[in-house]
């Protein structure tokens, strides 16, 4: 049984007994046994864990887990203390600095901006050990559909920051009322054709403040930081 001891429990409980998911898991357990599998299976719904459906503000899409060496740990984007930022997340972190202030951490784990209400959810779930995409169209894409709908149904508006073509695929997914942000992948193949430059941090908290939310604090702090 699968918990995530929040309001996801109940909005999303029905996908469990469905056949694509049924179908999912088998393909997961032959997975998990005969193969490096990334994130742990302990972390593969760390994202829905770690931000209830009430207190999502910022939605950041991303494709599939990192498929490095305990990089991944089930939230989009972000690794583990003590593993090295990604070619990607070092370029999410560079358009911060130069957006709104600060520096570029020495870690890249994003578990702060989940307690701010982000939701760092990959489309994908898991992923196999250096096989990029290999648990694409196994049915994680319906479930994670599923995601997005329910946020789109909410009537408090939700910024979407949707980078790269895959994520811009999800717009028709998204309600109007809501607010949604595109950019080129901040993968070094394309960031400097538009993510750099991009503004999106800043204009995620031009959005929330216009709402009357509190603005998101985008620096990771050092991992020595005992702030």
């Amino acid at each position: 049984m699968i918990e995530f001891k929040n309001s996801w429990d109940n909005i999303i409980k029905d996908e469990f007994q469905k056949e694509y998911y049924l179908n999912l898991r088998k393909f997961l357990a032959l997975e998990y046994k005969h193969f490096t599998v990334y994130p742990d299976m302990a972390n593969i719904f760390q994202a829905l864990k770690s931000t209830s459906y009430e207190d999502v503000k910022v939605v950041i899409l991303g494709q599939d887990p990192y498929h490095g060496p305990n990089q991944g740990h089930g939230l989009a984007f972000s690794v583990m203390p003590g593993i090295s930022s990604p070619p990607s997340l070092i370029n999410i972190f560079k358009e911060i600095v130069d957006d709104v202030g600060g520096f570029i951490p020495n870690n890249g784990n994003l578990t702060s901006w989940t307690n701010q209400g982000i939701l760092l959810l990959n489309t994908v779930l898991t992923v196999r050990s250096g096989i990029p995409n290999s648990h694409k169209n196994r049915g994680w894409e319906i479930f994670t559909d599923k995601i997005i709908n329910k946020l789109s149904e909410r009537e408090k508006p939700i910024v979407f920051l949707l980078w790269g073509n895959y994520a811009k695929e999800k717009l028709k997914l998204i309600a109007n009322h809501h607010y949604v942000l595109t950019a080129p992948h901040p993968s070094p193949f394309s960031a400097r054709y538009g993510f750099f430059g991009c503004k999106h941090f800043s204009q995620t908290n031009d959005i929330l403040k216009k709402q009357g939310f509190t603005e998101i604090n985008w620096q990771i702090l050092d991992i020595n930081d005992n702030i």
